[in-house]
């Protein structure tokens, strides 16, 4: 049986990392293990950016998840980046085992509006798929509804699917 793990990434609402194992269950049809203790991510930040660097995370995070484990997805509510960019919703390796995404930037209240417990569900699902795809092998996709379409704003995660198109699951399945 493929488990994923799920990490929270820091202090991280353990609800909502049990409706995100429930969403991934559902459309990956992966069983979700929920890790009892969160992983400390303080070594990656940057006092500069005010920021974590994903990619140190990331590696961390591959390091500390036992072999068996099929996919380890970290969750965090730091606001993430890499050097070339200035912020990340997420990051993944590709054709690998890891994926990290945060909550910071898919909160309504960052912008300034009231919170929406459901879209920020929503938009984690999404966005979990869609770092998951890529540790699946698949890289962004032309189609805007489909998950592996990339995100430079959370309007364009609002607008996508939870669920990879058909050129995308059909590159899933020559893997």
């Amino acid at each position: 049986m493929r488990i994923l793990n799920l990490v929270p990434v820091g202090r991280v609402d353990r609800a909502q990392l049990t409706v995100l194992a429930g969403g991934l269950a559902s459309h990956l049809g992966v069983a979700c293990s929920i890790h009892p203790d969160g992983f400390d991510p303080g070594f990656a930040y940057n006092p500069l950016r005010g920021q974590y660097h994903s990619t140190e995370i990331l590696k961390g995070l591959v390091r500390d998840t036992p072999a068996e484990s099929w996919r380890v997805l970290g969750v965090t509510e730091h606001d993430l980046y890499i050097p070339i960019l200035t912020f990340v919703f997420g990051e993944a390796q590709l054709e690998a085992r890891g994926a990290l995404v945060s909550l910071h930037r898919l909160r309504q209240e960052f912008y300034g509006l009231p919170a929406d417990p459901q879209l920020l569900a929503q938009r984690l699902l999404k966005e979990s798929i869609h770092e998951l795809g890529h540790t699946l092998g698949l890289r962004h996709c032309a189609d805007y509804l489909c998950a592996m379409s990339p995100s430079h704003a959370v309007e364009r995660i609002d607008i996508k699917l939870a669920e990879f198109c058909p050129a995308c699951v059909g590159a899933m399945a020559v893997l």
